[in-house]
């Protein structure tokens, strides 16, 4: 019998297990770890990525997975190592099919038994039950980490740097300039975009020549835009992951992206056999525990006290309901 059998067979009787688990003296039905696979465009290390391997890794050492992951993986190449760990019995597959959307699907097609959850700029369709998607809606953090960004440049003019104009980048830039504009409405914007998810040097040479153009705070998106602004004495913003430690007279504060409440959801609706084709994304916000501002650690007690209080308050509002941060996907263009 076939790999792709056996976990058809799996899958179908996990209902009729749990079912009767009750009739089970309490430990006897031990739960196995759920085979998840990794499947990356970028090196772990990327700060997008780094945060569903953080999340998986962390899954793995409370035994609920067994993970494995291959990173590098070309968008030509992709569907192909989807292919590889769907035969190899993986229950759980997860990556970014940004450039690889119509393959990653065709191969889910394919593999019905196995559930897919792919960080993507297009909704979940019914026609494909085992296909799921999530995106870093972390607008909530951005726009905080803005109200600070707005408190601290002194030349209204901040530089902002990004991979690719698609919504997950859009949104998060839209959120940090509204944030910023609270503080600032006079706030004068670059916007520039590397084509690249990874390429540092070059985030470095753009975010420079923003420089040179008057901006005393970036918005590091993207990897290398840091580097400049430690090399230049200016002030950065972070993007899902905090960086502080490595730029300490740098980075004020960064928007954090928690991928744990996403993955979490996702191994659970697989154990429980009812993952189906779904937005994922939801959890990423910050009422959901799946983003949060960074500790400000080194830049505590330099960040202007009214920014402090706007913070707190508008990170209360969004917690509890009462205020909602705009997510806008359209491209953001310089003032």
């Amino acid at each position: 019998m076939t790999q792709r059998n056996l976990t058809r067979r799996f899958l179908l009787g996990t209902a009729a297990m749990l079912a009767g688990a009750s009739l089970l003296p309490q430990g006897a039905l031990a739960a196995e770890p759920l085979k998840v696979a990794g499947v990356y465009t970028v090196p772990v290390e990327q700060q997008w990525v780094s945060r569903i391997h953080k999340a998986a890794e962390a899954a793995q050492a409370r035994g609920d997975i067994e993970y494995t992951f291959t990173e590098n993986v070309s968008n030509t190449d992709y569907a192909r190592v989807l292919r590889e760990y769907a035969e190899a019995g993986n229950q759980l597959i997860v990556g970014e099919v940004f450039g690889a959307e119509a393959e990653a699907r065709e191969v889910a097609a394919d593999y019905p038994d196995v559930a897919f959850l792919m960080g993507s700029s297009f909704k979940q369709d019914d026609a494909l039950p085992n296909f799921a998607v999530f995106d870093n809606y972390i607008q909530d953090a951005a726009y905080l980490s803005g109200i600070i960004a707005g408190a601290m440049t002194e030349s209204g003019n901040i530089g902002m740097v990004g991979g690719f104009p698609i919504p997950e980048v859009n949104r998060l830039m839209h959120a940090f300039m509204a944030g910023a504009a609270e503080m600032n409405p006079d706030i004068k914007f670059q916007v520039s975009f590397i084509g690249s998810w990874f390429d540092p040097p070059k985030a470095k040479e753009t975010a420079f020549a923003m420089v040179e153009q008057g901006a005393d705070v970036l918005y590091a998106e993207r990897f290398g835009v840091s580097d400049a602004a430690q090399e230049k004495g200016i002030l950065a913003i972070g993007n899902v992951i905090d960086t502080q430690a490595e730029y300490p007279e740098t980075v004020v504060a960064s928007a954090l992206w928690h991928f744990e409440p996403t993955l979490d959801a996702a191994i659970a609706a697989v154990k429980a056999g009812e993952f189906m084709a779904d937005d994922y994304g939801r959890y990423s916000f910050m009422s959901e525990g799946g983003s949060s501002l960074a500790p400000l650690g080194t830049f505590e007690g330099k960040i202007p006290q009214e920014a402090l209080d706007l913070v707190k308050e508008r990170e209360q509002a969004i917690k509890d309901g009462s205020f909602t941060v705009d997510i806008n996907d359209e491209e953001p263009k310089s003032s």
